[in-house]
């Protein structure tokens, strides 16, 4: 019974669908891998300050990330994510398990998307997308912006570099530990959801700027999108972690660390 129900309701997936699950699939089980072959150890999964951060960016840079959105479409004109019990950060309303799960396990999924009508908004409907779109990674960049100016004020570069930090107590060192990898996987979110790939919101910007007569691509695009992004994640990971590493190295020379 459970196998043929199981079936049924695979079936009724369209190919989309399908492919979608197969592709978040795929990521738990790398992320599994991960977890399990760093070296004879568990690396960075180890640190409990990772788990904590990790759950701080499911709990609440995530939702943020996705009220952003929906603050955004809302100034704009469009009552929609009001309407629906988005215009809340409540992270109860917001997370999706896979793409907390693969938060937990590769750093970096998704929440439920914000929905939201262009047609409502009192702009342009593509200056309204590109500003809804760009929202939710902006609220990210942020974050990582103010957990480093936390870092600078609560941990200067001098007493760092003394090593004074590792003589101080535990709970400064796991204070610091946890802002540093709060920062780093906020900037990783950042990047992540800028890649002009759907369902990222940098493909919503994309379709937004392409001229008129795009829609052949556009499709193409969103009929191989998730696809790409599986071919991004395992083939080119570099597209993401360069970025974010470059992000990173700006924002710690703008607080001066």
């Amino acid at each position: 019974m459970f196998r043929s129900s199981f079936g049924q309701r695979w079936n009724s997936l369209s190919q989309g669908q399908k492919l979608f699950v197969g592709v978040a699939g795929a990521l738990v089980l790398y992320g599994l891998v991960v977890l399990f072959t760093q070296g004879g150890g568990l690396g960075r999964y180890s640190d409990p300050m990772w788990w904590m951060a990790t759950a701080a960016i499911v709990l609440i840079a995530l939702p943020i990330h996705e009220f952003a959105h929906a603050f955004t479409a809302v100034k704009l004109g469009d009552p929609t994510p009001r309407y629906q019990g988005r215009y809340t950060l409540n992270p109860m309303v917001h997370i999706d398990p896979m793409g907390a799960l693969l938060i937990f396990l590769v750093g970096f999924g998704w929440a439920k998307p914000v929905q939201w009508n262009p047609r409502n908004v009192r702009i342009d409907p593509r200056w309204g997308s590109i500003l809804v779109s760009m929202a939710g990674p902006l609220s990210n960049l942020l974050l990582a912006f103010l957990s480093l100016v936390l870092v600078r004020v609560l941990y200067p570069t001098n007493a760092l570099e003394l090593g004074t930090l590792l003589t101080s107590s535990q709970v400064a060192q796991w204070g610091y530990q946890w802002l540093g990898f709060f920062a780093y996987l906020n900037v990783l979110l950042f990047v992540f959801n800028l890649l002009p790939i759907p369902p990222l919101d940098g493909s919503h910007v994309l379709f937004a700027l392409l001229p008129a007569g795009s829609q052949r691509a556009v499709y193409g695009l969103m009929q191989y999108g998730t696809m790409i992004l599986f071919a991004v994640v395992f083939l080119a990971p570099q597209v993401i972690r360069v970025p974010t590493a470059l992000v990173m190295n700006l924002l710690n020379g703008l607080v001066g660390l």
